[in-house]
């Protein structure tokens, strides 16, 4: 599998939207995708719109896998990048 990075902006209006929303897709990834697509983080970003959007990190056969689970949760999936490597100066705070 592949390391791949999918940027939702200003996709959800308030964090319980948001939280519902994260129910379904690891639902649906665990469930109905487990040998395509393992959601590894989110990171919740504060969109200037007011909205919030997030940076998703997951592992996936490819592209069409993750653009294919995106639709099943009803949610945006199309910006999605190709990670090459990490570098980790520090974990994530808590």
């Amino acid at each position: 599998m592949g390391l791949y990075m999918i940027r939702r902006p200003s996709a959800w209006a308030d964090q319980g939207e948001l939280e519902k929303t994260a129910e379904i897709s690891a639902r649906i990834g665990n469930e109905d995708m487990p040998d395509k697509v393992r959601w590894i983080r989110s990171y919740v970003i504060k969109e200037r719109d007011g909205r919030l959007g997030t940076a998703c990190i997951y592992e996936a056969v490819d592209e069409d896998a993750l653009r294919e689970h995106a639709r099943s949760v009803g949610m945006p999936g199309d910006d999605i990048l190709s990670i090459g490597a990490t570098v980790v100066v520090r974990p994530d705070p808590d």
